[in-house]
């Protein structure tokens, strides 16, 4: 499925009478469609509210245009404020582990250092995206709930919800394809955590169910 950004139609030179539109093709005027309807959260830590209360639904699309006028016309990770998140979810699905399509589930978590907020972060943060709304893991992408960005002072976080802790054959595709796309090398292990364990850890680290 293509998720790259769309061009503007071209023209060419005629022999004599100087430029002539080429006639629009269906694809220049058609938006091509996703296969899912996706909502995107953003989450500003403001201490004053409670926590759902600053989670703020910014925009839905469910075509490959509409998301990219959504992600060129938003702030990229790097500038937000810390304690700001992003969350990119199926339509339906809220971006929290209490609900009922990701109580079940985990997710992927890459950490990242304080460096790589401006080498890294915004540029996996829209392959992330692109992984997402393009179905990217074949049919384990049926598995996958959402993302999430966090902008945080000792290092940002990236991951991908996936709604069954116990899927593993369709995790383990998720994390394999998800390093291979990021070109992630193979000496960095990416965790997979369920969000029972991360809720109810009581240290400052949580087990990983699964790596790669």
């Amino acid at each position: 499925m293509a998720t790259s950004e769309p061009r503007a139609p071209e023209t060419e030179e005629g022999p004599n009478d100087g430029p002539t539109p080429v006639a629009a093709s269906p694809e220049q005027y058609i938006k091509h469609p996703l296969q899912n309807r996706w909502a995107l959260w953003y989450f500003k830590n403001d201490k004053s509210k409670s926590w759902t209360e600053n989670l703020r639904l910014i925009s839905k699309f469910d075509t490959v245009e509409d998301f990219w006028a959504l992600y060129n016309h938003i702030q990229q990770p790097s500038k937000l404020g810390f304690g700001c998140d992003y969350c990119l979810f199926k339509d339906g699905i809220k971006p929290m582990w209490e609900d009922d399509r990701n109580k079940l589930g985990g997710r992927w978590l890459m950490t990242l250092s304080k460096q790589q907020r401006h080498n890294d972060l915004d540029r996996f943060w829209m392959e992330t995206l692109l992984c997402l709304i393009g179905e990217s893991f074949d049919e384990a992408s049926e598995d996958v709930c959402g993302a999430v960005v966090n902008v945080r002072p000792k290092g940002d976080k990236i991951s991908i919800w996936t709604g069954n802790c116990q899927n593993r054959e369709a995790i383990m595709t998720i994390g394999q394809q998800y390093k291979e796309r990021l070109n992630i090398p193979i000496k960095n292990i990416l965790g997979y955590q369920s969000h029972d364990d991360t809720s109810s850890k009581s240290g400052s680290t949580t087990k990983n169910m699964y790596s790669v």
